[in-house]
């Protein structure tokens, strides 16, 4: 998941040679489970998911924005006393979780889809 590596598929060794030369060596080549090398190819994900540039005009939007109201900031709402003390706990450390996953999504995304993938996969082999 993500997209195509780079392409270095080459390990170099660098030995000194006499005075103040060196040689830099091949000394191992990358290659996938089935056998090909990467060199130059790079790897090509199964499932491609570019990363997204940062659009500057956004970001100076979203310092100005107001923080989002939820239905228990209003005035007179009503309380959820149908869940116990542990299942509140347990719905805001979920609730904290995905917060974070969401703030992760801004430095890398890709690795927060691929962490939503995994979470959604995990949920369909437990029902």
């Amino acid at each position: 998941m993500g997209t195509k590596s780079f392409g270095k598929g080459s390990v170099q060794t660098v030995m000194p040679l006499r005075g103040d030369g060196a040689m830099r060596l091949t000394t191992a080549r990358y290659y996938t489970p089935s056998g090909r090398s990467i060199q130059a190819l790079g790897v090509s994900p199964d499932i491609v998911v570019e990363q997204p540039q940062p659009d500057p005009i956004e970001e100076e939007e979203e310092d100005t924005s107001r923080p989002s109201r939820t239905e228990a900031d209003l005035r007179g709402s009503l309380n959820n006393d149908s869940l116990t003390e542990d299942e509140i706990r347990q719905i805001e450390e979920e609730r904290q979780k995905a917060e974070e996953t969401a703030q992760m999504r801004d430095e890398d995304f890709q690795l927060s889809y691929a962490v939503d993938l995994i979470h959604g996969l995990s949920k369909l082999g437990t029902e």
